[in-house]
């Protein structure tokens, strides 16, 4: 029995899936951009309110702050910014001299010992190479509050309380194993034939860690040196624990003299110094955002 297939002519146009569901695939793009941009908007806008309101804040008296929810202030108030630096037994700028001295010296620190150590690990052949690779990978899961009280003994018996010592000097004996793994991974993917060919031109181990490795590797030193900054500006608890001494406060810990249990708190002074001490991060982050991006990317990849 004859059947009728239907067959379509080569010249016939052929009617898009979209276009017979009745939506333009061009109008259908669009329209996933927009959602998906209004999406991105919302969420990052929802991500930044607390930074703006702080900064919005930091210009309102203390009457205005709770009473006004809006990012724009009533009445510009200045004076905070005033006040805030002026408000504790130093001025303000002291707290931001000593927390930019730590953070220098851990910068360094954590750059010099760390690529030192994931040199060992990646250019040097020595027995139990690899179990202390893993010993390394391992404090990486230990909570740093298990070290805390031995720690605290051990500078209270070497009299370095009250003094930038416990806070920095540790950073010069690769005490962060993330920046040693970091190293690590950037350094297997650089080429063993520039140290080979250093060492045919009578290049010895430090020379070739100092004059090959070091400059291939800026992408990492820059994340190392980024995070370092970042962690150690923002770091609350070891401060605390080791800087009493008024003229040693660092600016985390002088943020939170603002908060007083007993005569209430300044919270437009607070806001205002908390707004100045964001400045150097964004300025750090901005300047290296792109020697971040570049330096994580590559160390996962090779």
């Amino acid at each position: 029995m004859p059947t009728n297939t239907a067959t379509v002519s080569p010249n016939e146009d052929v009617i898009p899936v979209a276009e017979r569901h009745g939506m333009d695939p061009v109008l259908k793009r669009r329209i996933e951009a927009v959602v998906k941009h209004a999406i991105l908007l919302i969420v990052g806008f929802a991500m930044i309110f607390p930074l703006l309101w702080m900064v919005s804040s930091s210009l309102k008296d203390d009457a205005d702050i709770f009473r006004n929810i809006s990012l724009i202030p009533t009445d510009w108030d200045w004076a905070n910014y005033k006040e805030g630096w002026n408000a504790q037994s130093y001025p303000f700028g002291k707290y931001l001299l000593n927390s930019l001295i730590i953070t220098i010296g851990a910068i360094i620190g954590n750059m010099i010992s760390c690529s030192m150590a994931a040199y060992g690990f990646t250019r040097l052949k020595w027995r139990g190479q690899g179990i202390a690779f893993g010993y390394m990978l391992m404090t990486l899961m230990m909570p740093i509050y298990v070290m805390i009280i031995p720690q605290y003994i051990m500078w209270s018996k070497l009299g370095f309380l009250n003094t930038f010592v416990p806070l920095i000097l540790p950073k010069f004996l690769a005490t962060e194993p993330f920046f040693v793994f970091l190293m690590v991974q950037f350094f297997r993917g650089i080429p063993r034939s520039l140290d080979e060919a250093a060492k045919v031109d009578g290049a010895g181990p430090f020379r070739i860690y100092w004059q090959i490795l070091m400059p291939n590797a800026l992408p990492s030193l820059a994340t190392c040196g980024i995070f370092s900054f970042i962690w150690t500006w923002n770091d609350f608890f070891s401060q605390l624990l080791y800087l009493t001494k008024p003229q040693n406060l660092t600016v985390a810990v002088a943020l939170r003299n603002f908060a007083d249990a007993t005569s209430g708190t300044s919270w437009g002074p607070l806001f205002a110094m908390s707004t100045l001490s964001l400045v150097p991060v964004f300025i750090v982050f901005l300047f290296g955002q792109r020697y971040l991006i570049e330096g994580s990317v590559t160390s996962g990849l090779k």
